[in-house]
This record gives structure tokens, sequence and C-alpha cells, in this order.
């Protein structure tokens, strides 16, 4: 167990993420044995205090992370303070996590009801998640198209597992003019809460931040972008009806279908500065 190389200084977390890719041996259209790498996926099981919470699928890279930003994003602890340390072992699958709470009960009873979602493989929002989903609205922050095609020339750097194996998604967290972090993993939700565990860990403001991601914007990533603060959100792919009228709701900034010189804006019109 050490401590990572992020502002929060408190929780002790270990540092076991794997490699995203494995080699395998393929035949491909000519009948030739090659070389090909694979994205990789492993389940991991999140306990707290010795309860288990959910078992994920993943790449892996940033196990500590992904386990930190899902407990933020589906709202079962609230405060980075109520944790004490993360460790994974892989040989066990399981990433645990030490809290200040005696009574674990204060958090198993906010998994009581449930939502399967559209998620990557089959997602899920507890009922604590929406709790305090509408306590306020996100701030109008203004973006340049200008701006906004620079990040998209940008983001085309980097998904360096999708290049390699394919089957992953990529989010980033990006400011008005650069990438500031980039996550990939085998479905965007976990690539979603891994950024918002480095986010918690940096205690970075989510207003100065814009959300990308390779995948569709559903509900469940419009609530996602809501806790951890973002009101501006880029989408390589398509939208869901209820992920439009959650924008809405939300104040959320919404544009995608884009590449790298087109984008289609669903909400907030206003905060777009056509330059």
């Amino acid at each position: 167990m050490n401590k990572k190389d992020y502002k929060n200084k408190t929780i002790k977390i270990s540092n076991n993420g794997l490699s995203p890719t494995n080699n395998i041996s393929v035949f491909n259209h000519s009948n030739e044995e090659i070389e090909s790498k694979v994205a990789g996926e492993m389940p991991l099981t999140i306990k707290i205090n010795g309860t288990e919470i959910i078992t994920l699928m993943t790449l892996g890279t940033k196990p500590e992370e992904l386990t930190l930003g899902y407990l933020r994003n589906q709202a079962i602890i609230d405060n980075i303070k109520d944790i004490l340390s993360i460790e994974v072992n892989w040989s066990t699958g399981v990433a645990n996590v030490k809290t200040t709470h005696k009574d674990i009960s204060e958090i198993t009873d906010k998994l009581k009801d449930k939502t399967v979602t559209t998620g990557c493989g089959q997602g899920t929002i507890f009922s604590c998640t929406l709790d305090k989903l509408y306590d306020d609205l996100l701030p109008d922050v203004k973006i340049k198209r200008s701006e906004i095609f620079d990040l998209l020339a940008k983001i085309t750097k980097f998904n360096d597992i999708y290049k390699e194996a394919g089957a992953v998604h990529g989010c980033a967290l990006c400011s008005k003019n650069k990438v500031i972090e980039f996550v990939e993993d085998v479905g965007r939700h976990n690539a979603a809460d891994t950024l918002s565990g480095i986010m918690w860990l940096n205690e970075l403001n989510g207003n100065d931040i814009i959300f990308y991601t390779t995948g569709r914007l559903t509900s469940e990533i419009i609530m996602k972008a809501k806790h951890m603060g973002i009101p501006i959100i880029i989408s390589r792919s398509g939208v869901t009806n209820m992920g439009v009228e959650l924008a809405k709701d939300l104040n959320i900034t919404m544009i995608a279908r884009s590449k790298q010189r087109s984008f289609l804006i669903y909400n907030n019109k206003k905060n777009i500065i056509f330059d």
C-alpha cells in the first residue's frame, strides 16, 4: 500500500494497475498466423468494509481511481474524507475500500432500489444516485466554436489502446485549450468513473472542466457529469432522448456527433460562441 501522487494525501491507495492489452495468436484473411493485441477485461469486485457492493468488468489500468469514481458518481459515498484506503488485489479480483463508517448499513441502505440502464453491458443506477441530482443546476459556461474544434483535433492524438486493440471507449477531462487526462476502458462508464476518481483525488473543480467521450450520451452519463460538476460535455457519438431531457433539466451544455470540423448542439446553444 502506498500513496499515489495526487493532491489529496489522506487516502492510502495501492498502485496495482494492469497492462491494458495482451498478445494472442490469430489468423488473417490469407490464412497466415499473426500476433494481435486484444483489450484486457477483468472482473473487479468493490467491497466497502468487507461488504460487497458490485462487480465491474474493466481493463484494470487504474482500478483504484475507478473504484473511487464509481462510489462518487453513484453517490454511495458523498465525502472523500470518509474514505481511509483503497487496496486492489487482483489475485482475488477485489478492491477493498476502508471507510470511517462504523455501521455499513448507512451505505447498504442506499443500494436497495436500483434501475438497470443502457450502460455498456448492463449498468445500474441506485436510488441514492438520484437523491441530490436536482439540488442545484450547473452554471452557464461559455465556449468558443474554435475552442471545440481545437480540442477535437487534440483528442485524435489519444485513443492509444483503441488504436492497438479496439474494443474500448475513451473519455477525457479537458480545459478549453488542452486535454488534461484521457482514460480508456471496456465501457464508457468505467472511463468516466475513473476520471471522476482522478478529479476527486486532485480536488479539481468541475466548472473549469469539459468532459469528452467517444460513447453515446445517455441519461446515466449526464448524471455522472452532474455529480462531477461538469457543465459542458462533448461526444463523438449520438445521444438518447432521456439524455437530452436530463441535460436540459440540469443545464448541461450538450454537444454530440462531433468530428474535427463539425458537431451538433443538443442543449444550451446560448453557451456556444460562434467565432
